[in-house]
């Protein structure tokens, strides 16, 4: 590997595909079998399948999504044991690109993905650090470069995830300093790409205009993962899922009113999926503390402290239009 035309301060050099290997047992010999692994045994040293089984768990619906990523710890799986064998001549590409309206879970998706990459040996730390335009281009000469270099210097042995990527081009201002972030992404995602895993994440359109505006980085992403919306149904279960992990729970008739609320709100604009729908828990908790706070003799029970009634859904302002 050439030495990069940007030089992170503090990076380590990306590992050796000797290195790339680590927790599988040397080749004996001669013998190819002696180092020979199953698929099972990597996965037991590894604990990928508890990752996976988390992202199941965790994540309501994303069946696609889910499956790529599934698909991809298998190509990661196989080429370990094709490593192990010396079959292997460089590790794969796996920098990504996540699109979908908000809310759809990319982020959550991206730590995932981060805990799978780390505990197979494809990176060192197996970290997520989350940026967006802000955080990598400068509002002057000189300045960009500098925070673009140190927010790598942050992700080294980790993944990189840049939200609303699309805001790094903006060809109407010819002054604006996005194509220098851009310039040092696309150096350092080539000639560190075993060492740093770069995840891309937007909406869909602008994504899709973004790389055609910029063959370079289109031609550095190997994946590229679809977040569809989330069905009412599903939206449903992720507002129980939410309250149960706040020791929260509907009570009568309030799973009913908050299933009308979702049919309503899916009508109005700027709908962000299970943002929308942690933003109208905290709300209904809100208006829960309300009440329970006006009653100030009562002797309140965990049951009391911990139920989200029907009238704190109802009283939402879209059942007052």
């Amino acid at each position: 590997m050439s030495s990069p035309l940007y030089a992170i301060p503090g990076s380590t050099p990306a590992p050796s595909a000797e290195g790339a290997g680590a927790g599988l047992p040397a080749m004996s010999g001669t013998d190819p079998a002696a180092g020979a692994r199953s698929v099972a045994e990597v996965l037991a040293g590894s604990q990928v399948e508890a990752v996976l089984q988390e992202l199941d768990t965790d994540l309501v619906g994303l069946k696609p999504v889910k499956a790529r990523i599934r698909d991809i710890a298998a190509l990661l799986v196989i080429d370990k044991l094709r490593l192990n064998l010396g079959l292997a001549s460089q590790s794969p590409s796996l920098h990504m690109c996540f699109s979908g309206n908000p809310g759809t879970g990319k982020t959550t998706v991206a730590l995932r993905m981060a805990q799978i990459l780390h505990r197979l040996s494809f990176v060192r730390k197996g970290h997520l650090v989350s940026v967006t335009r802000d955080d990598l281009v400068g509002q002057y000469i000189g300045h960009t470069a500098p925070k673009t270099k140190e927010v790598l210097k942050r992700a080294m042995g980790g993944v990189l995830f840049i939200d609303e990527a699309y805001y790094l081009y903006r060809p109407e201002n010819e002054r604006d300093y996005g194509q220098e972030a851009i310039e040092i992404l696309l150096q350092v995602m080539e000639n560190q790409r075993d060492d740093l895993v770069v995840i891309l994440a937007g909406y869909k359109d602008r994504m899709d205009t973004f790389f055609q505006s910029n063959p370079g980085m289109s031609s550095r992403i190997a994946h590229h993962l679809d977040f569809p919306d989330y069905a009412a149904p599903e939206l449903q279960q992720i507002a129980g899922q939410m309250l149960a992990q706040q020791n929260y729970r509907f009570g009568e008739g309030a799973a009913e009113a908050f299933e009308r609320y979702l049919q309503l709100r899916l009508q109005q604009p700027q709908f962000a999926n299970a943002r929308s729908v942690r933003n109208a828990l905290d709300r209904a908790r809100l208006r829960q503390a309300s009440r329970l706070f006006a009653d100030r003799e009562r002797q309140l029970s965990a049951d009391d402290l911990s139920t989200i009634a029907a009238s704190d859904i109802l009283a939402s302002r879209l059942f007052q239009a």
